[in-house]
């Protein structure tokens, strides 16, 4: 299943993953004449900045939601384009260089399946580079939702509800990659918790992209009150002493080389 964001709020939403990927970024080695491929490209500000390291390559961000390519679409350049493509339809071969994904790939429930898609997309000796979420990732907003969900007014929609993401242990992902034939492989966590500055900017998290797998699933009438409760118990159970507000964000990192 995909969904569609907003992308506007998730632009102001989105300081942490951007983080995240700049440091990803900064940690490449390029020569500035690859191909690559970013997977999840969201609003395009970081794919812009890929783009701006291969010179004499070319970068592709494709994203399944029509917001965050239509608001990416203000990088496009010689050597930048974008695609409304959702990630489980890869159907590239021998392409790229390096297939990038920044906070993205927990959305995909198959890891199976997209590292086949994967590996058939990369050139010999082409890369892949992941970072997202793993085991332990928004232990306060995932305990908090689930409790609404169990509540007698929402229950309802959820009877038929299939969990979003797929947020494995290090271990876990590890069997999974080298199930495969990939070289130099290597996997490891990191530990990106994170203290929102004011309760109004854990709020925009929390409606940009977190809330949304849920909202969809609600009735209009249902949806506001859903919103709040979530809001406001994660406003009280995640307050800190100097007013910022806490939740774990927990990160699998990926290298292989085919």
């Amino acid at each position: 299943m995909t969904y569609e964001f907003d992308s506007r709020k998730y632009e102001k939403a989105s300081a942490h993953q951007k983080e995240w990927g700049e440091r990803l970024i900064s940690e490449l080695s390029l020569r500035g004449d690859e191909r690559i491929l970013d997977l999840g490209c969201g609003d395009g500000r970081l794919t812009a900045q890929l783009a701006e390291l291969v010179p004499e390559g070319s970068v592709l961000g494709i994203d399944a939601s029509s917001g965050m390519i239509e608001v990416a679409q203000k990088y496009r350049k010689d050597n930048l384009s974008f695609l409304l493509l959702d990630i489980n339809s890869l159907d590239f071969k021998d392409e790229f260089d390096l297939v990038f994904s920044n906070a993205t790939v927990h959305w995909i429930k198959d890891h199976n399946a997209l590292l086949r898609k994967v590996w058939r997309s990369l050139r010999n000796d082409g890369v892949v580079r992941f970072n997202f979420a793993g085991s332990g990732n928004c232990s306060n907003f995932f305990a908090i939702v689930k409790t609404a969900m169990k509540k007698p007014r929402y229950a309802k929609y959820f009877s038929d509800f299939v969990w979003p993401w797929f947020m494995p242990t290090v271990d876990e992902y590890e069997t999974i990659v080298r199930q495969f034939p990939f070289r130099d492989i290597r996997v490891w966590a990191d530990n990106a918790d994170h203290y929102f500055p004011d309760s109004q900017t854990m709020t925009k998290w929390i409606e940009q992209p977190s809330l949304v797998p849920f909202l969809k699933c609600i009735d209009q009438s249902d949806r506001q009150a859903f919103r709040d409760f979530v809001v406001q118990r994660m406003i009280e159970e995640t307050r800190q002493d100097d007013e910022t507000f806490f939740e774990t964000f927990r990160r699998i990192n990926v290298y292989a080389r085919k």
